[in-house]
């Protein structure tokens, strides 16, 4: 247990940050070529404003139509996804780990604060699950590995809230919450969950194409 936790917590968390950060910056190079190749003339109706326009018109909750049109649903995708990115990123323990890493580190939440947020992301979690299951257009359209995503996405959540409580063998749960995590570090740039990045140029190239390129707005 202890070589494993140190092998986990030393040179298998870097290789789960190099390959994230490499799988990333690979993936998004591949695409902007794949579409500097076959829509050029997209690019020639590149606009920062209509760009700007489409990523804050889908980060504002219900700015755009859509989530206007499922109210419930857009307020839990909201902040499951502001928690998601936030807990991680401001954990003190996690901030600990940055600043013997790197030297530096980001603001903390208050641990209180931040058990609770980790509750939300589960309870969120658990909406996910419950519509993928009694939806039936959602559920149709969700395979094996949509589930497998969507699970190991809240696995670092679980484990790690059980690791901090100290329900069951804390060990144990903090090695799956560090082994769940680096594995879904690994996983993000080749599944859909890359969509934390890609988000944004999607909705770039949406605001081009329907803003600078069409002049209509879309959202």
């Amino acid at each position: 247990m202890d070589k494993l936790y140190e092998f986990l917590s030393g040179p298998g968390l870097w290789i789960a940050f190099i390959v994230f950060a490499l799988g990333l910056i690979i993936r998004v190079v591949f695409l902007l070529g794949l579409s500097r190749e076959k829509d050029k003339p997209f690019w020639d109706h590149t606009d920062s404003g209509w760009a700007l326009k489409s990523i804050f018109h889908w980060l504002v909750p219900f700015a755009s139509q859509s989530t206007r049109q499922q109210p419930i649903f857009a307020a839990v995708i909201f902040i499951f996804h502001v928690c998601w990115i936030g807990v991680p990123l401001f954990l003190q323990a996690h901030n600990m780990l940055f600043e013997e890493a790197f030297g530096w580190s980001l603001p903390s939440l208050p641990e209180g604060l931040a058990d609770i947020l980790t509750l939300v992301v589960i309870g969120c979690g658990v909406f996910f699950i419950v519509r993928r299951l009694v939806r039936a257009e959602v559920r149709i359209l969700t395979g094996p590995w949509d589930w497998f995503l969507l699970l190991l996405a809240l696995s670092p959540f679980v484990t790690g809230w059980l690791a901090y409580n100290q329900y069951g063998p804390y060990q144990l749960m903090l090695i799956l919450h560090i082994l769940l995590s680096e594995v879904l570090l690994i996983i993000i740039p080749f599944s859909k969950l890359a969509h934390v990045v890609l988000f944004f140029f999607s909705r770039t190239a949406i605001g081009f194409e329907f803003g600078a390129r069409r002049g209509a707005r879309v959202w």
